[in-house]
């Protein structure tokens, strides 16, 4: 054997460059999986009526038969209450923070949220205004869109706001967060303003179906919400999936990323499109639930880093294991009684996001 064959044996194995979090990455969304799943089963076995799990999901594995009363309630509480309630808050929670990263790539700041700037806001007016004029002005289209209406007018709404939106803050490829902030808020406030004429001209009934957009739940999660909203949510998460080398070439600006062979315009409006399309049928079936599209993501990107290869996955994640957390907790802490899963989320989102103001006090744009 030659010298230089001896010196390429004895050559090390290739190692990642410096500062590349592939592995944490790739570690992280194992993790998170497992975190999910474990809170999937803490939201199954915790509520207030008591009802146990494990003699449903052991008749439902044929290890043994649903006996007495007690039992048979506990199908029921289990399999039409609990369950459709955790899937539509992992899709919800998944959906919200996958939202808020790609309007955080999108807009390359850390302070884009759909709840902040507007865009739940818009979803929000769009839903109320289905409800409450469905059933007189908009009957025709209601009918023709069946258990559609809702999540389509919401989805209208957050794109007509997430649009107005980019279109204020951003000139020239460069956002203005303290034009993003207050463009948010006066789009909020409008949409509020509108919001509160059409509650003030809706009846008794449509005002019992509003009763939890203020501060957003899930306790009327249904079997009818997650086949309306559930397809819409899954396909804006699937199509953000393919985002992530758009987001990270974004990152470097426009100008860059176009000369990386990313087609900016098409690409910012799919990106607009899937946020309102999933937050919209989130906003839908739950109200406004704020805070989880700005924490979950900025947690991530402190420990595995910016690379949106992983950052979407990881988001999706944990951003469904923080909702259905947040959930059980509001289902538990004032039980019987049930707490909005808003204000359990704006407790631990409200600190975070002043933290996230005073750490990146002077430069909030990356």
């Amino acid at each position: 054997m030659t010298q230089a064959s001896l010196s390429h044996a004895a050559d090390p194995a290739p190692t990642r460059m410096a500062g590349d979090r592939s592995g944490i990455g790739q570690t992280a969304v194992v993790v998170l999986s497992g975190l999910l799943l474990a809170v999937m089963v803490l939201s199954m076995t915790t509520g207030a009526s008591g009802a146990s799990a494990w003699p449903v999901i052991a008749h439902a594995l044929g290890l043994a038969p649903l006996e007495g009363a007690d039992a048979l309630r506990d199908q029921v509480v289990i399999l039409n209450i609990r369950l459709p309630r955790m899937i539509l808050g992992t899709l919800i929670g998944a959906a919200l923070a996958v939202s808020g990263l790609v309007m955080q790539g999108l807009f390359r700041n850390p302070l884009a949220d759909p709840g902040l700037v507007g865009v739940s806001s818009g979803a929000g007016l769009g839903a109320v205004g289905i409800i409450v004029v469905g059933t007189t002005v908009l009957a025709p289209v209601t009918a023709f869109l069946g258990i559609y209406a809702l999540q389509i007018a919401s989805f209208a709404g957050g794109l007509v706001t997430t649009f107005i939106l980019y279109r204020v803050a951003t000139r020239s490829g460069q956002t203005a967060i303290a034009t993003m902030l207050l463009a948010g808020i006066a789009i909020g406030a409008l949409c509020g303003a509108v919001t509160g004429v059409l509650v003030y001209m809706a009846d008794d009934n449509q005002l019992r179906d509003l009763t939890f957009w203020g501060l957003g739940s899930l306790s009327g999660a249904n079997w009818t919400k997650v086949l309306a909203s559930g397809p819409i949510i899954l396909a804006a998460l699937v199509g953000s999936s393919f985002l992530s080398r758009g987001l990270n070439a974004m990152t470097l600006g426009e100008a860059t990323a176009a000369h990386l062979g990313i087609s900016v315009q098409p690409f910012k409006r799919w990106a607009i499109v899937l946020v309102a399309g999933a937050t919209g049928a989130s906003v839908a079936v739950s109200g406004g639930i704020g805070f989880v599209g700005i924490v979950v993501p900025h947690v991530l990107r402190l420990v595995i880093g910016p690379d949106h290869r992983y950052l979407i996955p990881a988001s999706a994640l944990l951003g469904a294991a923080f909702l259905l957390a947040a959930d059980a907790v509001s289902r538990t802490i004032v039980a019987p009684a049930e707490l909005p899963i808003g204000i359990v989320t704006a407790f631990v989102g409200g600190p975070f996001f002043l933290w996230i103001l005073l750490r990146r006090r002077g430069g909030l744009a990356w």
